[in-house]
């Protein structure tokens, strides 16, 4: 019995959250598609030149929700209720904090952000509409993103996914509708994409009426311990976002330089269904979170490394699916978003595609590896690997390999430095295994 709940709860927790993170990634693709229909490759130039603060606003809000949701699962299992609850309230000071910086942001910077992105006078109206809409709807994805975490690991994994198809589904809705029939051009996009975690936290709203929560907002004093442990914890989803929009930003100026703004505009359809599939191991990592986190808390160290098995087979199985589908259909998927049937962007969006997604399984198994040493607090690998996928390696590569090989070296930054973060990230695992053995459980 101890066997089958095991493997069970992952099932349920990780094929709930793959669901609810496709769905959530899809804010940015649903945009892509009707960006790309109504407003052609102009549209996603300035799409992809302002999708990098999208990541950052992302990022923090995953910080926050993971790294607060992570504690709050440890204190939980521990029977710690008055320590969750003020992890809880801390992570949401935190989190309107942040909030507060962007939204200022979106009110006075707008438009000099997106000049230091490399926006030209073709698309830089776009641009900054896009961007300062987001931006000022920060907050609402900030707070969505910590919600659906402390709901997820309060033992409602259903009604976290519930929510982000929820608002993922209103936001292709609302595209086509503020797109097309009312004819609102990009803010109609941006605007759709900021309602949704407003609807996403409706759906998630009767959990709170009812009651059904065990975490709540709770007088306490702000503490510098908790917060430092929530920093810890959530760094590297932080990371990992951020590494998406660092990238997108170091090769959106790489690109300009190589084939202007088609080149731009084929690195953006790469890019954002990149998201998507990141989205798949980013819900994998969160789905076994919660249960990473339970189980470590509570001593049942074979479960841990049970799960940590199941997660990674799950990566090879979808990361062979993935590089198939890519590889075989590269034409099909570039052609979608390629409304205006440039010979030019189809060229290279197809040769990208296929060099740029052999980093699916390496990026996979770092993405799992940072989050089961978050999981089980053991911080600093977890932070090694997502600085070194984030910015230390892939940085410095992007300049070397699109020197030494134009613009299909730029394609190979991506897998070179997931699989040279894989490397490092397999001998940390090793270096730390002996620590997470279980004595006595004989979950397999």
């Amino acid at each position: 019995m101890e066997r089958t709940n095991c493997f069970r709860d992952f099932a349920k927790y990780v094929s709930l959250n793959v669901l609810g993170m496709i769905g959530l990634s899809c804010y940015i693709l649903a945009d892509t598609f009707f960006v790309s229909k109504g407003l052609g490759a102009n549209g996603l130039t300035a799409l992809n030149l302002a999708i990098p603060i999208y990541s950052f606003i992302h990022g923090s809000g995953l910080m926050f929700g993971m790294g607060g949701a992570t504690k709050y699962a440890i204190a939980k299992s521990q029977n710690e209720t008055s320590t969750a609850n003020r992890i809880f309230t801390n992570t949401i000071f935190l989190a309107l904090g942040f909030a507060a910086v962007f939204f200022i942001l979106g009110l006075f910077f707008s438009g000099t952000i997106i000049r230091l992105l490399g926006a030209d006078e073709v698309v830089f109206e776009m641009s900054r509409t896009y961007l300062q809409v987001i931006l000022l709807f920060a907050p609402m994805f900030i707070l969505n993103n910590v919600l659906l975490c402390f709901v997820r690991n309060d033992g409602a994994p259903q009604l976290s996914m519930l929510a982000m198809l929820g608002g993922s589904f209103s936001n292709i809705i609302l595209d086509y509708v503020f797109m097309f029939p009312l004819g609102m051009g990009i803010f109609g996009a941006v605007l759709a994409t900021g309602l949704a975690p407003v609807i996403s936290m409706f759906i998630l709203a009767p959990f709170f009426l009812l009651k059904k929560n065990h975490f709540h907002l709770t007088k306490c004093n702000f503490s510098a311990k908790f917060s430092a442990g929530i920093f810890s914890s959530g760094i590297p989803s932080l990371i990992t976002e951020l590494s998406s929009g660092i990238v997108i930003i170091v090769f959106n100026a790489i690109i300009l330089g190589l084939e202007g703004n088609i080149g731009v505009a084929a690195y953006g359809v790469i890019a954002n269904l990149s998201l998507v599939v990141i989205s798949i191991y980013t819900g994998i990592a969160q789905g076994v979170q919660p249960l990473l986190s339970s189980y470590y808390g509570a001593g049942e160290r074979s479960k841990v490394q049970a799960l940590l098995r199941y997660a990674f087979t799950t990566v090879i199985v979808v990361s062979g699916i993935v590089y198939t589908i890519v590889f075989f259909g590269a034409p099909q998927i570039a052609g979608i978003f390629n409304s205006e049937k440039n010979a030019l962007l189809q060229s290279i969006a197809v040769t990208g595609l296929k060099i740029y997604f052999i980093a699916c399984i390496f990026a996979g198994f770092n993405i799992i590896m940072s989050v089961y040493f978050t999981s089980t607090e053991y911080e600093r690998p977890a932070h090694v690997i997502s600085t070194l996928r984030g910015f230390i390696i892939i940085i410095p590569m992007a300049f070397l390999l699109s020197a030494i090989g134009g613009l299909k070296g730029v394609w190979c930054v991506f897998p070179v430095t997931e699989l040279i973060v894989a490397g490092i990230g397999g001998i940390l695992y090793l270096r730390f295994r002996k620590r997470t053995l279980l004595k006595t459980d004989t979950c397999k």
